[in-house]
């Protein structure tokens, strides 16, 4: 599964403006707070995601970073 920042913005965005929010420039608070969840949720799971299995090799592994 990719991750995209502006991706993630615009539907933090959409789901804001549904609830109400006004979103009418790049500099108003709600843009601005969208950007930093945005942000901060990719950042946490790039930087945290690790995952356990048995790949296509039939190889085990264990908290494995995901990148």
């Amino acid at each position: 599964m990719a991750l995209s920042k502006s991706s993630l913005i615009s539907r933090i965005e959409t789901e804001m403006t549904a609830q109400g929010f006004n979103i009418t420039d790049t500099n108003c608070v709600a843009t601005q707070l969208a950007t930093a969840i945005a942000n901060a949720i990719i950042d946490e799971i790039t930087t945290n995601a690790v995952c356990s299995g048995v790949d296509s090799n039939g190889d085990s592994h264990s908290a494995v970073k995901i990148v």
